[in-house]
């Protein structure tokens, strides 16, 4: 009896073993069924238009950098009046030119060039409020840290063939 009791439950289990490997095969099968295979997406480029417009407004910023020595002898001098009216005039219209390019950027690259800005901006400030305080120090720390924004913006722009052609 005891024998017989114990095949009885030996019978069982291996019933109950293949319902939960049946029901485990299931499973995976509906789970690999469900997953969609990841389709490759080609990395975001620019179109033409979107390099056209950069390319209209990138020599404004480079010609600014390029004067970078203009506006730090300018603060080592303690030429206030030209300080701001370099802040005022040639640097913002880099910006305004940092503004228009933002939008055709890549769009990875967008929210790190908006950054730039608000960073450049607050570091003109700083350099205008050292100015009117007659601050050389202030003005030539936040002069380095407006032309590191500079370069830091240039680095996200897309070579465009007549910059591959220049170099």
């Amino acid at each position: 009896m005891n024998q017989q009791k114990e095949t009885n439950q030996f019978q069982c289990m291996a019933r109950q073993r293949s319902i939960i490997s049946l029901l485990l095969v299931l499973v995976a099968t509906f789970l690999v069924s469900c997953g969609s295979p990841t389709a490759t997406v080609a990395p975001p480029t620019y179109t033409s238009a979107q390099l056209d417009k950069i390319q209209v407004h990138s020599p404004e910023i480079q010609a600014v950098r390029d004067r970078a020595d203009e506006l730090k002898t300018l603060i080592q001098k303690g030429d206030w009046i030209n300080v701001g009216n370099f802040i005022h005039g040639p640097i913002t219209e880099a910006r305004l030119s940092i503004t228009y390019i933002t939008p055709n950027l890549l769009p990875k690259e967008q929210s790190a060039a908006r950054q730039i800005n608000k960073d450049l901006l607050s570091h003109l400030v700083k350099i205008d409020q050292a100015a009117s305080a007659g601050n050389t120090q202030l003005a030539l720390s936040n002069y380095q840290a407006a032309f590191a924004d500079i370069d830091k913006f240039i680095q996200l722009l897309p070579e465009t063939s007549s910059e591959s052609e220049a170099s």
